[in-house]
């Protein structure tokens, strides 16, 4: 790849490679991104080693690159860095890491399996499931919202969901934590030599527990997503061990974590807005769907995916040429004052509101964008509907990955009468 010119003298994108940015208060970044919006075309982010990446900041952007996947594959990997291919040929090739036939083949079994009826037979789970995880709060008074509130609704309801017995939920709650904890997040040298193995360890395990699962739906098959994914007949074909425990795997890390992430920022903005919360509390079924993708938009789950260009391309007056690698940065798109006046604001009745938060769109656009608002909307319900509310205490405790808005705790107090 040829070294752009703007890698010598002033490199606006240098910010962004540097390993304490992502450490930095949530406004500096913004700011930074802002100033990159501003900038005539793609701007160059060394990575060392004469490599990088084009960072693609703003919202028309993002949604280009999003909507040409010839043009900007999501093979070898989305995530930075890219995972090995020792990895890949151990653990087998996420839904999010592939293209083109394989990636549609994969995605049509899986829509599939994903019937009407077991679609309802969710919905209505996940309004019994916020309810009892209140109902929880209510008795025990926790002051630590992650653990107690927004990781137990999503966990429990995709467990719920596959079909995932009872008594292997701890386990897979601990390896989720363990496969994600250090997702994006700049370390030391010992750490980043243990921690890979750490969490692939967690991979691992996670995944061959659900194959055994799987193994036992194909003999006996019940009223479950796994079920309905291995004994699937797609064109002639199902699940195999390893496609379900990569799914499993993307499903438990990314629908976990995304969606407890959205809801402890959600807290935490109505907590700083009251005007905002009050308003949804006047009408909470007038306002509760905007207010959902507000919070989507303005915390912005995941911060960032890669891409690797596949065939030469214009955009913005710069050509993209085959090997280059771009980064799709959501979380400056959900913030392009041209498309969202006012970016930095909160504001529930936002309209309209196309955030990218569950991707450009395309073929990769988020399959699970449905249930997730749903949860986040049975929750906030309860939460906010109850006698005695909940508001946030302190700002949260932010993991400071370059990947995803992670929140590692966020302290939280009952609103006494």
């Amino acid at each position: 790849m040829t070294l752009p010119a703007q890698r010598h003298g002033t490199d606006p994108g240098r910010e962004l490679a540097e390993p304490g940015f992502w450490q930095q208060p949530p406004a500096h970044r913004l700011a930074a991104f802002a100033r990159l919006r501003d900038a005539e075309g793609p701007v160059f982010v060394p990575e060392g080693s004469g490599r990088g990446h084009w960072a693609l900041v703003r919202h028309a952007q993002v949604q280009e690159a999003s909507r040409l996947p010839k043009v900007f594959a999501s093979a070898p990997g989305v995530t930075t860095p890219e995972p090995a291919r020792w990895v890949r040929a151990l653990f087998g090739d996420s839904m999010v890491n592939l293209d083109g036939p394989d990636h549609a083949q994969l995605r049509k079994i899986v829509q599939r399996a994903f019937t009407p009826r077991l679609l309802a037979a969710a919905e209505a789970d996940i309004h019994a499931v916020a309810a009892r995880i209140v109902d929880d709060v209510l008795a025990d008074q926790p002051d630590e919202f992650v653990s107690a509130v927004a990781s137990r609704l999503p966990l429990e309801v995709i467990c719920n969901m596959m079909g995932i017995p009872e008594h292997y939920r701890a386990e897979i709650a601990d390896r989720v934590n363990h496969a994600s904890e250090n997702i994006g997040v700049e370390r030391g040298l010992a750490s980043r030599l243990r921690m890979p193995g750490r969490g692939l360890r967690a991979l691992a395990r996670m995944q061959r527990m659900v194959a055994g699962i799987g193994r036992e739906r194909r003999k006996h098959p019940t009223d479950d997503l796994i079920s309905a994914l291995v004994c699937a007949n797609v064109d002639g074909q199902a699940l195999g061990a390893r496609q379900l425990g990569a799914f499993f795997s993307l499903l438990m890390v990314a629908g976990v974590e995304t969606t407890r992430n959205a809801i402890t920022h959600g807290l935490s903005l109505l907590t700083d807005h009251p005007d905002q919360r009050d308003l949804l509390l006047s009408d909470f079924e007038k306002y509760a769907d905007g207010a959902v993708d507000e919070m989507i938009r303005h915390s912005t789950p995941i911060i960032q995916f890669r891409r690797t260009v596949a065939a030469e391309h214009t955009m913005d007056g710069h050509v993209f040429r085959p090997g280059d690698k771009v980064v799709l940065y959501y979380a400056s798109a959900n913030r392009d004052e041209a498309v969202f006046p006012d970016p930095d604001a909160f504001v529930i009745t936002r309209s309209p509101n196309p955030h990218l938060g569950f991707g450009g769109g395309g073929p990769h656009f988020c399959l699970g964008a449905h249930l997730a608002r749903v949860e986040m909307k049975a929750l906030f319900r309860e939460l906010l509907t109850r006698p005695v509310g909940l508001r946030a205490v302190g700002l949260p405790d932010l993991a400071g990955s370059n990947f995803d808005n992670r929140v590692r705790s966020l302290r939280f107090a009952f609103e006494r009468p």
